[in-house]
């Protein structure tokens, strides 16, 4: 266990905590990113000082890493992008020697997520679930109905499910949000 990557470690995971934080203010990921950084790191050091661990070990950490699902809530590929940066950060750290080529992978994380997720990229569009008090079948007047709902551009619907039975559709709706979202009567007018 190498003290400079610990301490490598430590400043990534703080600067990509610090820049989920500012951007996103959702605290609750905070403990599990730093979790998973740590734990990670922990595991990955001492594989790496094991002389008895080979490719085969490591392809088994990977495996048990692959099958942890987060099954407490559904979170976005925003989130999910934060937690696979939090992962590799930890792996590269934990499982290699200092030199420069290390530090740059771990730049090129941090610099790609705060690239990736700069507020002029992502406010462009949202991407949201909605459940309509209606059952449409055509998509046509579906668009122009989720238009009107949500008072901006329409990028993409996609139906997820139609229940003629109780009339409504559950979508996933891609769209470029209105500065104002429109008041709850111009909603009842447009139905």
């Amino acid at each position: 266990m190498s003290p400079i990557l610990l301490a490598a470690d430590v400043v990534a995971i703080v600067i990509l905590v610090s820049l989920f934080l500012t951007r996103h203010g959702r605290r609750d990921l905070l403990v599990a990113y730093l979790g998973v950084n740590l734990g990670v790191y922990a595991v990955a050091s001492v594989l790496a000082s094991t002389t008895a661990a080979g490719v085969g070990l490591g392809l088994g950490l990977f495996g048990v890493l692959s099958i942890i699902r987060l099954r407490s809530e559904e979170l976005t590929q925003t989130e999910i992008a934060y937690y696979f940066g939090a992962l590799a950060l930890g792996l590269i750290a934990g499982l290699g020697q200092f030199h420069y080529a290390t530090a740059g992978l771990m730049a090129l994380i941090l610099a790609g997520l705060a690239v990736g997720d700069h507020p002029r990229l992502s406010a462009r569009s949202t991407t949201q679930s909605l459940l309509l008090d209606r059952a449409h079948t055509n998509p046509t007047t579906l668009r122009a109905h989720v238009e009107r709902v949500l008072g901006g551009e329409v990028q993409a619907v996609t139906v997820v499910k139609t229940d003629l039975v109780n009339d409504t559709t559950l979508v996933t709706v891609r769209h470029t949000p209105a500065t104002t979202l429109p008041a709850p009567a111009a909603v009842e007018a447009t139905r």
